[in-house]
């Protein structure tokens, strides 16, 4: 079994190891693009303080359905504290981000969805740049860390737990680079499971299905909008009943489907609720502007509800700073461990290091006897 997990571990790492360092690598490195992107570009983010437009959202929807037509669908991420912008998120003949003044909702420039170092980052690391078909690779890619993280601890049991963690550094290159790549997957594996396994239930939906299907309730769907001849309710008026029902709860985000046969959905943030942009959501007719149903966040079916702290705990936002340094120390601890197994892989097929690394990798569990102090661990 020791063979058979040997020869597990270092195939899949060979075949999958490269993608999950680079995809570990981009996650570590959203920590610090994403305030330096706000930072670069403080002319789309930022806005002198003033009173937003009484009717922003319902002038936003007309100015852009006027551009890009009414099959475009919209996410309208309203300002959450005094200077900030507004942020349209546009599906449909052209796909990015437009940037809009709350005042009277003049535009302040746009970036197509893959524009700038930040959203390409961000694709490339939630999708691989293959919109909803990258999503299951990616969750391939943790199910492939997980079964790396098993046979690692598998390769790494100690016969003697005195010599569990030792390190030998001064026994040359390929010595201590595989003390350090086993000790390392020990100590840090399972800590970085957390980030994948996060990831991959974000990413892949049939997970979420899964876990509502195994608790035995049915999935929550977007409500269906019954026929009317009415004239289209305003965005503004819409937005307004929704927070009635939640105590004038702030804003997450607006959601605003192509046509008029799906319901508008408003996505609040409570107060309990520790998912940062909110998911109690309130469901309403397009045209006649009545609730259609209101799902608060803790009420939502468990694979939906387990995102608000699944998604905090994956981008570090649940603690604040100290988490998200965490994670990113995660990800570029992910990252050293699949170039140093790569390192290794390569060191032991140069002529000069085969023998000895054989050797190493063959009696690499502590041997009996007092004598054996300096035995590869």
């Amino acid at each position: 079994m020791r063979r058979f997990w040997l020869r597990l571990h270092r195939w899949l790492a060979l075949a999958l190891g490269l993608p999950l360092a680079v995809v570990a690598l981009l996650g570590s490195s959203l920590v610090v693009l994403k305030p330096l992107d706000r930072w670069l570009n403080a002319e789309l983010f930022s806005v002198p303080a003033g009173p937003a437009a009484p009717d922003l959202l319902e002038r936003t929807r007309r100015q852009l359905q006027a551009e890009f037509g009414p099959g475009a669908s919209l996410v309208l991420r309203p300002p959450r504290q005094a200077g900030e912008s507004l942020r349209a998120a546009v599906r449909g003949p052209w796909e990015g981000f437009v940037y809009l003044d709350p005042r009277g909702a003049r535009e302040l420039g746009r970036r197509g969805e893959r524009e700038g170092l930040f959203n390409l980052v961000f694709e490339l690391h939630s999708s691989l740049l293959m919109n909803e078909a990258g999503k299951p690779l990616l969750a391939a890619l943790a199910l492939a860390y997980l079964v790396l993280l098993i046979g690692g601890l598998v390769l790494w049991w100690p016969r003697h737990w005195r010599q569990a963690f030792a390190l030998a550094l001064d026994r040359g290159l390929l010595r201590g680079l595989f003390d350090l790549h086993r000790t390392g997957g020990v100590v840090l594996g399972l800590l970085i499971a957390v980030p994948v396994a996060t990831g991959a239930y974000m990413a892949w939906k049939p997970l979420s299905q899964a876990v509502t299907s195994l608790s035995g309730g049915p999935a929550l769907a977007p409500p269906k909008v019954p026929a009317v001849d009415l004239p289209p309710a305003t965005l503004d008026a819409l937005v307004a009943t929704a927070q009635a029902r939640f105590g004038d709860a702030p804003v997450g985000f607006v959601q605003v489907p192509a046509g008029n046969s799906k319901p508008v959905r408003v996505r609040l943030m409570l107060p309990d609720d520790p998912h940062p942009n909110g998911l109690t959501s309130v469901w309403l007719h397009p045209l006649a502007g009545t609730v259609l149903r209101a799902d608060r966040w803790n009420a939502l079916d468990p694979g939906a509800r387990a995102n608000s702290v699944i998604y905090p705990l994956h981008t570090g936002e649940l603690g604040g700073l100290a988490l998200e340094t965490v994670n990113a120390s995660l990800g570029l601890g992910l990252t050293a461990l699949g170039v140093s197994g790569l390192w290794l892989w390569w060191l032991r097929r140069q002529p000069a290091q085969r023998q000895p690394s054989r050797h190493a990798l063959r009696h690499a569990r502590p041997r009996r006897g007092p004598g054996r102090k300096g035995a590869p661990g």
